[in-house]
C-alpha cells in the first residue's frame, strides 16, 4: 500500500511539473526552486536550480546534449520532499555561460566536480543522462568517486560490451540540409514515446537553441575511446543503476554482472527521455535504489 501512495504522489508532481513547464520561463519554476550560478576554474559562470532541505543528502541532476536543467522538473518536485536536489545547466546549456570553448569532456567533467566541490562536503548521487552520462563519467576520470555517493546513469552507452548497434539512417532527404532550428525542434520531438503538451516542446526547443550550434557539434563528436568510459565506470566501486531503455540492455547486462553494488532498469515503453515520458516509475525505481544501497 505504501508503494502504491509513493507511486501516486510521484506521479501527481510529475504532473503538476508538466503543466508547470509549459508556462513562461520564471514563473514555470516554483518559489522553491531557487537559481543559483557559480564561477569555474577557468572563468565561466555556470547555472543550477536548488529544491529541499539543504542539510538533506544531495542529489546532483545532469541533462543531455543541449538541454536545460528544468527537465527534470518531475524529478525536483518528487525528490525535493526529502533531498538536497541540484539540477545543473552545463557550459553552454540553459542559463549557464556559453563560453567560446570548453565543450570536450575534460573540461565538462572538471565542471562537475567543481559544481559538487561547492556545495558541501557530503558525498552526492548523481543523475545523469545522455551525453550528461558521459560527462559524469569524466569528471570520475578527473575527480575521483571521492565525493560520490552513488550513480543513477540513464539510457546511454558506458563503453561496457557490447557496442551498440548503429540507429538505422532516416529516408534520404533532397535538398539543402535543415537548418538547425528545424534540426534541433525534430530532435527535441523524438526524445518522447508518449505525447507532450505543444508548449513544453516550445520551450524545450527554444531551450537547446541556446547551445551555440558550433559547440553543440563538439558536444557529439568526443574523441574519446569506448574504453575511456568503461575505465571509468569500473574504477569507481560506488553503487550504481543503470535505467535504460531496450538498446542499452546487453551492456546493463555485463555490468551487473561483473560490477558489484549494480542495478538495472529496463524502460520498454518509454522515449530517450524517459524520466519524463515515465516520471513516476523513474522516480519510484530511482527512490527504492537510494534506500537500498545508499543511504538506507
Amino acid at each position: 500500500m505504501r508503494h502504491v501512495l509513493v507511486l501516486l504522489s510521484s506521479l501527481l508532481l510529475s504532473l503538476t511539473a508538466v503543466a508547470a513547464a509549459a508556462q513562461p520561463s520564471r514563473s514555470a519554476l516554483p518559489s522553491y526552486v531557487v537559481d543559483h550560478f557559480f564561477q569555474t576554474t577557468d572563468g565561466v559562470r555556470l547555472h543550477y536550480l536548488e529544491a529541499g532541505p539543504p542539510n538533506a543528502h544531495t542529489l546532483v541532476l545532469i541533462p543531455g546534449w543541449t538541454m536545460p536543467a528544468w527537465i527534470w522538473m518531475p524529478q525536483i518536485l518528487a525528490f525535493s520532499q526529502r533531498y538536497h536536489v541540484v539540477a545543473f545547466d552545463p557550459r553552454g546549456q540553459g542559463d549557464s555561460a556559453a563560453p567560446p570553448g570548453g565543450y570536450e569532456p575534460i573540461r565538462r567533467g572538471r565542471d562537475i566536480a567543481e559544481l559538487i566541490s561547492s556545495l558541501d562536503a557530503r558525498p552526492v548521487v548523481i543523475v545523469a543522462w545522455s551525453l550528461g552520462v558521459l560527462d559524469t563519467l569524466a569528471s570520475l576520470h578527473e575527480a575521483g568517486d571521492r565525493r560520490i555517493a552513488g550513480l543513477v546513469l540513464v539510457d546511454n552507452s558506458v563503453g561496457e560490451d557490447p557496442p551498440p548497434v548503429p540507429l538505422p539512417p532516416g529516408p534520404r532527404r533532397r535538398g539543402p540540409p535543415v537548418d538547425h532550428a528545424r534540426a534541433m525542434q525534430a530532435f527535441v520531438r523524438a526524445m518522447f514515446h508518449r505525447p507532450q503538451p505543444a508548449a513544453y516542446l516550445t520551450r524545450l526547443t527554444e531551450a537547446s537553441l541556446r547551445t551555440p550550434e558550433s559547440a553543440s557539434k563538439l558536444l557529439r563528436a568526443y574523441p574519446e575511446p569506448r574504453s575511456y568510459w568503461r575505465d571509468a565506470v569500473y574504477q569507481t566501486k560506488v553503487p550504481l543503476l543503470y535505467v535504460v531503455r531496450p538498446r542499452w540492455v546487453a551492456q546493463g547486462e555485463n555490468l551487473v554482472r561483473n560490477r558489484p553494488d549494480t542495478e538495472m532498469e529496463v524502460f520498454d515503453d518509454a522515449g530517450h527521455a524517459l524520466f519524463v515520458d515515465e516520471p513516476a516509475r523513474f522516480n519510484s525505481v530511482t527512490e527504492q535504489f537510494l534506500r537500498r544501497h545508499v543511504w538506507p
